[in-house]
């Protein structure tokens, strides 16, 4: 029984909990920027370049590859243009994480310059109740 209690103490902590959003969000995150790469960045580079679509680029290694059962499997390809587009998706990634760390260290750094107010004024009876102690401690 001390097991199970354990478990329910670590799965329903704020750091776990917190961990799993941030995965599902980052999951989704990645998709949006692995779209915004392929879908609006590379294309206009690929313009540029002369019409050349990344995830195309590729050397053959063999023309043709022989399967175990003796069927043709097709070329043999090193297709380095899908890893060009997923170091451009990475430095996207990286960048915007950076922004937004920044962002929130701002943040945080005006929160904590943030002037506390000062306390308010003591009324006329107050001042004359804090004499009063003052005297009486003497």
């Amino acid at each position: 029984m001390g097991f199970l209690k354990e478990f329910k103490e670590f799965a329903v902590k704020g750091n776990v909990v917190d961990l799993a959003v941030a995965v599902i969000i980052g999951g989704a995150f990645g998709k949006i920027v692995a779209s915004f790469v392929k879908d609006i960045v590379m294309p206009p580079i690929g313009v540029l370049l002369g019409g050349v679509e990344f995830t195309d680029l590729a050397i053959v290694l063999k023309e043709t590859s022989i399967g175990p059962a003796g069927e043709e499997l097709g070329p043999v390809l090193l297709t380095y243009g899908i890893f060009i587009q997923n170091v451009v998706d990475f430095v996207i990634i990286a960048l915007v994480i950076f922004i937004a760390v920044k962002g929130i260290n701002n943040m945080k750094k005006k929160e904590a310059a943030a002037p506390t107010p000062p306390p308010p004024a003591l009324s006329k009876s107050e001042v004359l109740l804090e004499e009063i102690r003052d005297l009486l401690k003497k």
